[in-house]
């Protein structure tokens, strides 16, 4: 069992249902999210590993390599579907495909940082490229924010992105020691390039068009100036209550009700308030007034350089240069965002750092625009990238004196607290020259002081790509347990911790822990594996207490992992089979483990047989007899015989149970049809008796007995013939005599007569019938041969007389005929029409009523013509075969049997027909 408590787990349901049919991910992403996961693949061993023990192979999940793992996810198709559902049930993988895998995965929308071939000023610049100006802004916002969902993070507390080595050994310490920190291949982009993404393009202020429903950047104070275009509300009461709106036209003035115009251009707001006042009492008694500013005028300002709509726009006279910029798209992957030049005419008014607001949310007193201003957007400065372990990985503009790799931290969030200070390196371009690597001038060991130090004195350049390495992946003061113990997984290592601080009692394993304990150690200074075994009890009683070093990798086995002692019970029980062997356990406690005895357990006596190895060289059996009832019973003592490893008990069944219950059925012409038990041996004649005897309109010579031992040798037979008939090849049935004659007609015969006689065998399950002779006086046969012993499930059918006798097979009239005592064969086959064109003359035969079978062959010595001589009785039934094509001896054999077989049928369906 391994940690389950990783924070890469995107959740806690687990399941071990492997078997669940799904669409398998392609292998490679399979072992790239097992690779990044490292507890996951241990998790996915320990599946693979009891689905190999159900299929009967005995393999322990620390005995498969991680090579060995990949090598069946890459060959198996049944594993890959098995490990997809186990990684969908622990919500590793979505039904639209995998979740973030962890580093490297290329986000959408993001781009790669510049290897000099960008367009911008600095080979770290990044395309930006806006959206279309015909796009939905609320699509845009709605992109915006499933992006930012997808983003990264970069936090201390995510478990570090590595890369996992294939491990020799399948030790959770080997894993965390097998990782390599990966390269730094996450895509950057320039800070502050998406604040000007989101942006509504069909308003008017996107347009460029000024609204009077534009939201002010400021609130209006009494300091505000007013100017041509503003709208002012005038609100009066007292002596009258009115109120009225006025614009200040184009040479500064208001027009008053009832006071005539008055310049209020150029003053602020609180003293054109006090004019307007003044010049209204005079006209309205003990009035009072109100002014506010209802609407601003607009102004026009000019963005130009490199934003991404350069042009006039005409905006609030209260707004901000980055009001102004979001009109125009902002800034282009080349465009700066830390000098922004705002200049009315040929004065230059102010520039404006935008990161002064992206850092810090801080947004300066800028200057008022007037109509006229320009605000221009130079190129980007110098720029630098930093990635690694910061809290905001980007590319950072440089301002003229931030040089300092300090300050672009700063600019960065700052270091996480998984960097390592001390591994910093700088992907630097020497100017029109060559690339090179350099780190910093400070000590290698673990002096922060130092290490901050020299980072504070690193001067950055122009196209500096830093990366800051996080600290190594996994703690150096830890061990590691697992297997049979109830809380596995990484422990903190102390100075002078023995075994003994692991395993402290029984309660830190799980039941029937083996004696057999081991200790992995890797030993410095190459840390190869070596492995110390210990004996569970004697650490427990403070015995053996090994000293532990770092990365040591504590294993506990069960009891049943070892030498998986096992034994066995078979016969009367109600859960016979194969059962792990406990300490100490007696047969009794076996039969008990079982189930306890059925009802037809001999209780007498049972067997155990026993194996030992005698000399080391050879396995011995020796068996013996329990007195099993008494031993479960407890009565005595002394029978319950302990048990070991292979051992085999064998549990009897009471002589004669499989009898009771028996019975045979008997229908038909009898006095008192139905079923009867019998006994052992117990005749037919006799049962016969015990049911009245045989009706006065019983056919006692068309009787059918069925049995379903003969059925099932019936049908075997029956089986064969029809494989023989199905791989007899039609040209092995031609024979010498027809190979050189028109074979291709005679083949297309020979295979219309194989296909009818398949269909008739098929038509024509096996019955069961055997053929008995017997009559309606049943003194006259008890006692003899034909008095046959009854068998458990046997049918007796006896008829009423048929009256009829049945013609089939190659005649012109296949019909069943009135019986007319002392008539031949040759006259019922005379008044059906005689044969047809394809009839075989010499083997027709008669199927008595009986079952029994009358042929050119038969023992008597009868050839054809004195078979169609025989006299016949009700019931019987003259079979015409059709003629074989082909001289093939064997095939002629087979097709003759099969009619044969297939006709026999017959007489049971008449017996039926008669009841």
């Amino acid at each position: 069992m391994d940690d389950r408590t990783s924070s890469t787990t995107p959740g806690n349901t687990t399941s071990s249902n492997l078997d669940a049919p799904v669409a398998p991910l392609p292998a490679d992403q399979i072992i790239q999210i097992l690779q990044q996961n490292p507890d996951l693949t241990m998790e996915v061993k320990s599946q693979v590993a009891d689905r190999m023990q159900q299929q009967g192979m005995q393999v322990e999940a620390s005995n498969i390599t991680d090579e060995m793992l990949y090598n069946q996810i890459s060959t198996n198709a049944s594993v890959r579907a098995n490990i997809t559902t186990y990684l969908r049930a622990r919500g590793y993988v979505s039904q639209n495909g995998l979740q973030g895998t962890g580093a490297g995965s290329t986000q959408p929308g993001d781009m790669s940082i510049g290897d000099g071939q960008s367009t911008g000023t600095s080979n770290l610049d990044q395309s930006d490229a806006p959206p279309s100006p015909t796009a939905n802004s609320g699509t845009n916002r709605s992109n915006n924010a499933t992006k930012r969902e997808r983003q990264d993070t970069n936090a201390s507390t995510d478990a570090p992105k590595v890369v996992h080595r294939t491990t020799p050994y399948n030790l959770r310490s080997m894993r965390d020691l097998y990782t390599q920190i990966p390269e730094q291949s996450r895509p950057l982009k320039r800070f502050g390039s998406e604040v000007f993404t989101n942006r509504d393009l069909s308003s008017s202020m996107g347009q460029g068009v000024s609204s009077g429903d534009t939201p002010l950047d400021v609130s209006l104070g009494p300091d505000y100036v007013v100017g041509p275009g503003d709208t002012l509300k005038i609100n009066m009461w007292g002596g009258v209550t009115q109120s009225t709106t006025r614009v200040v036209d184009r040479e500064g003035q208001v027009l008053l009700p009832e006071a005539g115009s008055l310049q209020v251009a150029g003053l602020p707001l609180q003293r054109a308030e006090g004019l307007i006042e003044g010049a209204l009492k005079r006209q309205y008694r003990n009035v009072q007034v109100s002014v506010t500013i209802s609407r601003l005028r607009s102004v026009r300002v000019y963005v130009v350089g490199d934003v991404q709509r350069p042009g006039g726009y005409d905006i609030s006279s209260l707004a901000t240069p980055l009001s102004a910029l979001y009109a125009a798209g902002g800034p282009t992957s080349v465009g700066s965002l830390r000098i922004v030049r705002h200049s009315r005419g040929q004065q230059k008014i102010e520039d404006i750092d935008l990161y002064d607001f992206l850092l810090h949310g801080v947004q300066k007193n800028s200057a008022h625009f007037e109509s006229g201003d320009t605000l221009q957007v130079p190129p980007a400065g110098p720029q630098v990238a930093v990635s690694g372990a910061v809290k905001r990985p980007a590319i950072y503009e440089l301002k003229p004196g931030e040089s300092t790799l300090t300050s672009v931290i700063e600019d960065a969030g700052g270091v996480t607290a998984a960097a390592s200070l001390s591994h910093i390196t700088i992907e630097r371009i020497d100017a029109n020259r060559q690339r090179e690597t350099v780190t910093l001038n400070g000590p290698s060991g673990q002096d922060l002081q130092a290490n901050r130090a020299a980072i504070d004195q690193f001067a950055v350049k122009d196209g500096d790509r830093v990366y800051i390495a996080p600290i190594l992946p996994y703690s150096e003061r830890a061990i590691y347990l697992q297997g049979h113990v109830v809380r596995p997984g990484r422990l903190p290592f102390a100075d002078g911790m023995r075994l003994s601080d692991v395993l402290r009692s029984y309660q830190d394993m799980l039941p029937e822990p083996a004696a057999h304990g081991e200790i992995i150690r890797l030993v410095p200074p190459d840390l190869h594996a070596e492995t110390i075994a210990f004996d569970v009890p004697e650490v427990l009683i403070g015995n053996a207490n090994v000293p532990l070093q770092p990365f040591d990798t504590v294993r506990v086995f069960g009891r049943y992992e070892i030498d998986v002692p096992k034994v066995t019970i078979h016969g009367e029980v109600l859960r016979p089979g194969t059962y792990p062997l406990s300490k100490g356990m007696t047969t009794a406690q076996l039969v008990r483990m079982a189930g306890g005895f059925k009802r037809d357990a001999l209780l007498d006596s049972a067997d155990l047989t026993s194996y030992g190895v005698e000399g080391g060289n050879r396995v011995a059996g020796q068996l013996a007899t329990i007195r099993i009832g008494a031993a479960v019973a407890g009565t005595e003592t002394n029978v319950d015989v302990p048990l070991k490893p292979g051992d085999i008990l064998t549990i009897h069944q009471i002589t004669g149970w499989n009898d009771i219950g028996q019975a045979v059925t008997i229908e038909g012409q009898i006095k008192f049809p139905g079923s009867y038990g019998f006994q052992e041996g117990e005749h037919l004649s006799s049962v016969l008796r015990r049911a009245g005897g045989l009706r006065d309109t019983a056919y006692a010579e068309g009787a059918v007995m069925i049995r379903e031992q003969v059925r099932q040798l019936q049908e075997k037979s029956r089986q064969e013939l029809i494989q023989q008939i199905q791989t007899n090849s039609a040209a092995a049935r031609l024979g010498p005599a027809l190979g050189s004659g028109d074979t291709g007609g005679t083949l297309q015969l020979i295979k219309a007569q194989q296909e009818q006689s398949l269909a008739q065998l098929k038509s024509h399950p096996s019955t069961g019938r055997m053929v008995i002779h017997i009559s309606a006086d049943i003194d006259s046969w008890a006692n003899t041969p034909a008095d046959i012993e009854l068998r458990r499930g046997d049918v007796l059918t006896i008829p009423k007389r048929p009256g009829f006798v049945l013609v089939s097979g190659q005649v012109y009239n296949a019909t069943a005929l009135t019986y007319a005592p002392g008539k031949t064969a040759a006259w019922y086959l005379s008044h059906a029409g005689g044969t047809n064109g394809t009839a075989n003359h010499k083997e027709i035969f008669i199927i008595r009523a009986n079952g029994s079978v009358v042929g050119r062959h038969s023992s008597s010595g009868w050839f054809d013509a004195k078979v169609l001589s025989t006299k016949l009785n009700p019931g019987d039934v003259v079979v015409v075969p059709q003629k074989i094509i082909g001289s093939s001896l064997l095939w002629r054999n087979i097709l003759t049997t099969a009619q044969i077989a297939s006709s026999i049928a017959i007489t049971g369906g008449i017996a039926a027909a008669t009841l």
